[in-house]
């Protein structure tokens, strides 16, 4: 069955100019192509309007440009967030067409000759324009430069080659880990398997075994059942069960992710060397505030040297205490780490995370998250209880700043089948002008919380209310947008940048001042205790270098992949376990690896990037001390961060900004003070 224009939501916007996804999921993901299609002829009928323009300006080339396929982009975000937070059966099999368009037509449009040369004039004679109109012909003009449109006609088609090879590749690496997840379930039948599962959890595994017609309880590899799983089960064997599954999602015959890899990673590596560089990691390290390799290597590699003998200590000091205390006479083991350091942490702090849970119930601390973004930036989130979206278990909020409307924000925080695990946050619409209007965003927060049942709420873990405030950070970036050009709105900065906005969030998660907001018993209404709260903060550097090494595992991982001639890669396991030597505590199994599920760097855009996230950190330990000498809500330091970091979007230079906030650069030692680990 065909969906007829008329029926088709992505061409018939709702009466608030938004996309119906409701209807996109009642449609079964059949509007997507012909929407595309639509568009894409509208987006070529406008290009050729361009090339045909002889106004050569700003105005004329490249703000035509940039409003050329904003129907487009619209579509694709709806679509890709489907894929990730909805993604039936309908969705996900049309994600290799849908990916292989997008490629297409980027490149239809990107290798151009005869637009680039009107692009190159404006670049070429920009001394006139406006700070954010350079910025945004800089964009332009750089994305043709680093897709090829100056290289030979051979190597032009190989490119295009390379980049529709690459997009179903993609895609189909989500698949496979979402279908492996899926695939495993611990099934339980006898109640001494239990012993040390949180009531949340057991009840959880009661419904899952239920809706399988099944006896006892089932537990899966979904986040909210596999952390707390692995964190408070005694039985080791199901421990080691659960965390040998979750660590080989990927690499079962039918889910294989490994060919995968070493594909992605020799085409980015090919891509590389046909546009002039050295390797993946040098092509996209030219867009980041890191610049080169080694810059991103050297700052690796200091961390690593402040870090590596803390965390050694550190896991020693926690083995002679499950021995001399525990009276336990075993080594500990990777899937033995959550459970024993639990154990140790509430010993040491009086801190356990699933009481804690308690003061955490969902409703109090999303009161408290909106009531956070008040004191701070005067936002009201005002709740739409009429509009329908793509499942029923999301919430739309319309967002006002002093009354004016500036957006709509989704929340999508409970775990599913059709869903990734994780969390992330998702745009449907940037802000910024198109057709004369200035459009106002659209963002989501999509996470994997626990499930109210009919006995409780929703209860969080603190860490739980830390990824969610994370999150907000990132669509308070979105929704506080204040830019002309949709381009360098929100978001769209540079990827050791983005995180600053997310990552400085998560302080408001662990004051006493935003904490006496909302951290409630959900049955007595009982504050959290001033106690609690300096036990929580002690705690918070507890075992900074184990969690440091396993960041920096990763990031290394993920810089050694991309920096390399894939050629030299001839086993994705063996060379996983060989350049991780140095940042591993402990001897792996054999049939476990990170590669075959890091969907960050093979599926997420983060390749030769997630040195990002501790690259981010460091401006955001230095930003929240200026926060700390001021006070957390003190409107003049949270004004100057909405003026310089939230509102900018990529309008200038990410250090330029952080230095008119801070008034000087960041203090590179912050983080390591944060975590006394100097």
């Amino acid at each position: 069955m065909m969906i007829s224009n008329n029926d088709n939501p992505l061409l018939n916007l709702t009466p608030n100019q938004s996309v119906d996804l409701q209807k996109l999921i009642e449609n079964k993901g059949k509007d997507f192509l012909p929407a595309l299609e639509y568009y894409k002829t509208l987006t070529l009928q406008r290009i050729e309007e361009i090339k045909k323009n002889r106004n050569l300006d700003f105005e004329n080339i490249i703000f035509a440009l940039e409003n050329s396929d904003q129907e487009i982009r619209e579509c694709a975000s709806c679509y890709y967030l489907l894929f990730s937070a909805e993604c039936t059966e309908e969705i996900q099999n049309i994600a290799p067409e849908i990916s292989a368009f997008l490629a297409n037509l980027s490149n239809d449009i990107f290798l151009d000759e005869d637009l680039f040369k009107k692009v190159d004039y404006v670049y070429q004679n920009q001394k006139e324009l406006l700070q954010e109109q350079k910025k945004l012909t800089e964009y332009f003009w750089k994305n043709f430069k680093r897709n090829g449109v100056l290289l030979p006609h051979i190597k032009k088609n190989r490119i295009r080659e390379l980049d529709k090879e690459l997009s179903k590749l993609t895609p189909k690496f989500s698949e496979n880990i979402l279908k492996s997840t899926n695939a495993f379930e611990l099934h339980i039948t006898h109640t001494s398997d239990l012993e040390g599962l949180p009531e949340t959890l057991i009840e959880q595994g009661r419904i899952n075994a239920e809706q399988r017609n099944k006896k006892g309880w089932v537990f899966t590899l979904q986040y909210p059942e596999y952390i707390p799983f692995m964190t408070y089960c005694k039985n080791r064997e199901l421990r080691k069960k659960m965390y040998i599954s979750f660590r080989s999602r990927g690499l079962e015959k039918e889910y294989n992710n490994l060919p995968i890899i070493k594909r992605i990673l020799e085409i980015r590596y090919e891509r590389a060397k046909l546009l002039g560089y050295q390797n993946h990691c040098e092509f996209v390290l030219e867009e980041r505030m890191a610049k080169t390799p080694e810059t991103v290597m050297n700052f690796l590699e200091e961390l690593y040297q402040n870090v590596y003998t803390k965390a050694k200590e550190e896991l020693q000091e926690l083995q002679e205490w499950v021995a001399n205390y525990l009276k336990e006479d075993i080594k500990i083991e990777p899937w033995d780490l959550r459970f024993y350091s639990e154990i140790y942490k509430k010993y040491l702090y009086n801190i356990d995370q699933e009481s804690l849970r308690s003061y955490f119930p969902l409703d109090y601390v999303l009161k408290g998250m909106f009531e956070v973004a008040k004191r701070l930036y005067n936002l009201d989130f005002v709740q739409d209880h009429l509009t329908k979206t793509y499942h029923k278990d999301v919430l739309i909020y319309k967002v006002y700043e002093k009354e004016a409307s500036i957006g709509i924000f989704y929340l999508d925080l409970f775990p599913r089948e059709t869903k990734k695990t994780g969390a992330w946050m998702t745009t449907i619409r940037e802000q910024g002008i198109f057709l004369n209007q200035n459009v106002r965003p659209e963002v989501g927060i999509v996470c994997n919380f626990t499930k109210p049942t009919n006995q409780k709420p929703s209860l969080l873990t603190h860490e739980e209310v830390k990824t969610l405030f994370h999150e907000f950070g990132h669509s308070l970036h979105g929704l506080l947008s204040k830019v002309n050009y949709r381009t360098l709105a929100g978001t769209n900065v540079y990827w050791d940048f983005v995180e600053l906005p997310s990552q400085i969030m998560e302080n408001w998660a662990k004051e006493k001042e935003s904490l006496d907001l909302f951290a409630r018993h959900y049955q007595t209404g009982e504050s959290i205790s001033e106690e609690i709260i300096q036990q929580l903060k002690k705690s918070e550097n507890f075992q900074a270098g184990i969690h440091f090494l396993t960041q920096l595992n990763y990031a290394f991982l993920d810089m050694y992949f991309h920096m390399q001639n894939p050629d030299d890669i001839k086993d994705i396991l063996e060379f996983e376990k060989e350049v991780t030597k140095k940042t591993r505590l402990f001897e792996e199994p054999e049939q476990v690896c990170i590669s075959s599920s890091f969907s960050h760097i093979f599926a997420g855009g983060y390749s030769s990037g997630y040195y990002s996230y501790k690259w981010a950190e460091v401006l955001e330990a230095d930003a929240f001390e200026y926060f700390k000498q001021e006070g957390i809500f003190n409107q003049k330091i949270a004004e100057k961060f909405k003026k310089y970091i939230l509102e900018k979007g990529s309008t200038e230079d990410p250090m330029e900004l952080y230095v008119q906030f801070r008034g000087r650069k960041p203090d590179t030692k912050a983080l390591l003070r944060k975590f006394d680990l100097l």
